[in-house]
């Protein structure tokens, strides 16, 4: 077992890392056959051409007048479920369009079966379900309409509404569905632990935090908001739910799990005996902390359900409906619903900067020219989102200079570790680094990236060193995301953009970024993703960043990476897949085929000068065969969220991965460079990194 974020996961499967082709595919993609398609493909360099034209030129009708690129990021049926709740707990009245849209959208990601999967054929999910089920009684429908009926028998037949997850037990406790008794303890106390105890808000990752807050404050104030007798759900548990207690049973085998559902009874216990002035000085820290992190448009954290949290837990604390900070929170969450056609659904959040950089980075790839009029937009708009001030991650960096990127419009406590390269290389591309506005600006953004590498050589995504895995055996971390460790993409990313630099194998942060890539490689030569689905993201990510350093191709852990990557195309010659490689990783790799992945594949095999090859050949007839009218589809989710939790559909990265993987290949083939290789430097150049001089 590797010891950075799949550790986080060990507790919650047994299932052995050992990923093999051999083995039974994911029921839902037993129909996938790894049998080789045609040795050559059967395109024409006119057709390649025309498929890239019609792609760029969608691209450029398709820019924001203020040079951002933002496409729809879809996430399962809950967080449409969460917003309807949300709207009924403020007493706000959903308008009839909006009601009869998430109805719609809700209703029509139900399977057969009668539950809701949390990604497109998906199995389904009891906490899904729940959650979709009250989401429709609260919008009026039947509980006799046959499919409330299905979806009823589907989560009764799973043990009942008491089998849900953490997050939706917080849920049934804020509309009087269970009591609080059975949520796990969260006492208001923990906003006055020490750094020293084994448990601190800075020892999670940022989405933990923002959403753990406010959290406390609810759970400090226990609100409940009282439904009609035909709102509520006892229909959907298999005992009397208002007489349940203990929800978080033992775990055979499992001794530090034990010991903190043991430490979370003791707790609840303890917690009422807190002097009322402790507690009322706990709540105002995290009032304050709170609004500290709502000051900004898009809301705490810029994630719906930190976003929600906070306004119910100010709420809770009497603040009135026009108090400007509620105001600001309830407008970025209703600036998160999208309607399309008949229906309308909430997004988790909004991925203007990292759509626009791979926008900008496929375009350039495709021959844009830097000079061109949505380079120069797109790139001004960039620079003026690069935050310069310290957020949460500055706890274990005090003295690093802010620059970074973050993934929203807004979320200046949040920049990240892949936002933040994938913008600098497209910046890159775009010849940024020869204007003088913007040498320093990126100077700055470097240094950042490299202050924020973790001690054991990789990037988390928000903090450095949050690897405090004990952590995920607490009751309140069944979702087993608690944590925000290295991982292999952001990785593979962060090599990838300091080679573009002209930084070597002899750089520090490089050397010791290899190290940590090639002790995470799985045996079969693949990586994990933790934020694309799943070793087909990570392998790319990697590829990428050894492509850019120019390791040397022949080397075995590369060339089992290749290997991998080939045995996984699919017999239609795109490659694919399921998010439930995630529970069961001897199916990684396996799945229905999908733009993004097939250009992903594509991407990693030709950094490492696969070019030439049968798989690429196929890959891109795949792609050219499966675009219509400039654009590609996909329903597949290829994004995570969180592992095994929640996952993501970018409506983006069927559009402009293909472009780019498009464009790579044509560019290869014809001038032997990518734009990529065109800007990349030879030898580092005079970018001032004080970092360096600060840590070891």
């Amino acid at each position: 077992m590797k010891q950075s974020i799949r550790t986080a996961f060990k507790v919650f499967t047994n299932q052995k890392r050992t990923i093999s082709h051999s083995q039974q595919p994911d029921p839902i993609q037993k129909n996938v056959v790894k049998t080789p398609g045609p040795a050559t493909s059967l395109f024409t360099v006119k057709r390649l051409n025309e498929a890239i034209t019609k792609a760029k030129d969608r691209f450029l009708a398709i820019q924001n007048a203020k040079g951002y690129w933002v496409f729809d990021l879809e996430a399962d049926a809950t967080i449409s479920s969460e917003y309807i709740f949300l709207q009924r707990f403020l007493g706000r009245e959903m308008p009839h369009d909006l009601k009869e849209g998430m109805g719609h959208y809700i209703r029509n990601r139900q399977i057969e079966n009668g539950g809701w999967p949390l990604y497109h054929a998906g199995e389904a999910n009891i906490s899904a379900s729940v959650k979709a089920y009250f989401a429709l009684k609260q919008l009026g429908d039947s509980p006799d309409a046959p499919h409330m009926v299905k979806a009823r028998e589907f989560i009764l037949d799973h043990g009942g509404a008491a089998k849900v997850n953490v997050f939706t037990r917080f849920t049934l406790a804020l509309f009087g569905q269970i009591l609080w008794r059975t949520t796990p303890a969260m006492p208001i106390a923990i906003m006055l632990l020490p750094k020293w105890f084994f448990f601190h808000l800075q020892k999670v990752s940022y989405w933990s935090r923002t959403v753990i807050v406010p959290l406390l404050i609810l759970n400090a104030k226990q609100p409940v908001c009282h439904l009609r007798p035909d709102e509520g759900i006892p229909e959907l548990f298999l005992e009397p739910p208002l007489k349940l207690r203990h929800l978080d049973h033992l775990v055979p085998r499992s001794l530090n799990k034990n010991l903190f559902i043991f430490l979370d009874r003791i707790l609840k216990t303890v917690d009422p005996m807190i002097p009322s002035t402790t507690r009322e000085k706990a709540i105002r820290l995290a009032e304050s902390w709170t609004v500290e992190r709502m000051q900004g448009e898009g809301g705490i954290g810029a994630i719906f359900p930190a976003m929600a949290n906070a306004v119910m837990a100010l709420r809770a604390l009497g603040y009135p409906d026009d108090q400007p900070d509620f105001v600001r929170g309830l407008k970025a969450i209703d600036d998160l619903v999208v309607t399309r056609g008949h229906e309308a659904f909430c997004q988790p959040c909004v991925s203007p900067i990292w759509d626009t950089c791979l926008s900008l980075s496929a375009l350039l790839e495709s021959g844009l020219p830097p000079d061109h009029n949505a380079v120069k937009k797109a790139t001004a708009w960039l620079f003026k989102e690069l935050i310069t001030r310290p957020g949460d991650w500055a706890h274990r960096a005090p003295d690093l200079e802010p620059a970074g990127w973050a993934f929203q419009f807004e979320n200046s406590f949040y920049p990240d570790i892949d936002d933040t390269p994938m913008v600098l290389m497209s910046l890159l591309r775009a010849g940024a680094l020869d204007e003088e506005e913007y040498k320093q600006k990126i100077a700055k953004a470097v240094n950042w990236v490299i202050g924020m590498q973790s001690s054991d050589g990789g990037w988390g995504a928000f903090d450095i060193d949050n690897n405090y895995f004990y952590l995920n055996n607490i009751p309140f971390a069944d979702h087993g995301a608690l944590l925000d460790p290295s991982t292999s993409d952001l990785t593979g990313r962060c090599v990838e953009i300091l080679s573009m630099l002209g930084y070597g194998h002899d750089f520090p942060p490089i050397a010791k970024a290899l190290k940590f890539l090639r002790k995470e490689q799985e045996e079969c030569g693949a990586w994990f993703g933790r934020w694309g689905v799943n070793y087909i993201y990570g392998t790319w990510s990697v590829l990428k960043g050894l492509g850019a350093l120019g390791e040397n191709a022949s080397q075995p852990y590369i060339r089992r990476a290749v290997e991998w990557l080939k045995s996984c195309q699919n017999s239609d010659n795109g490659w694919g897949e399921t998010s439930h490689s995630y529970s069961d990783p001897s199916i990684g790799g396996n799945g229905r085929s999908t733009p993004s992945q097939t250009a992903w594949s594509l991407l990693g095999l030709m950094a490492v000068g696969e070019v030439k090859s049968s798989a690429v050949q196929r890959g891109i007839h795949y792609l050219l065969g499966t675009q219509n009218q400039g654009v590609w589809e996909e329903e597949d989710f290829t994004g995570t969220g969180f592992p095994r939790v929640f996952y993501l559909r970018y409506h983006g990265y069927c559009q402009f991965f293909p472009l780019w993987a498009l464009s790579e290949y044509r560019r290869i083939r014809t001038e032997k460079m990518t734009r990529q290789n065109e800007v990349s430097l030879e030898h580092p150049t005079d970018l001032p990194l004080p970092v360096l001089k600060q840590r070891p």
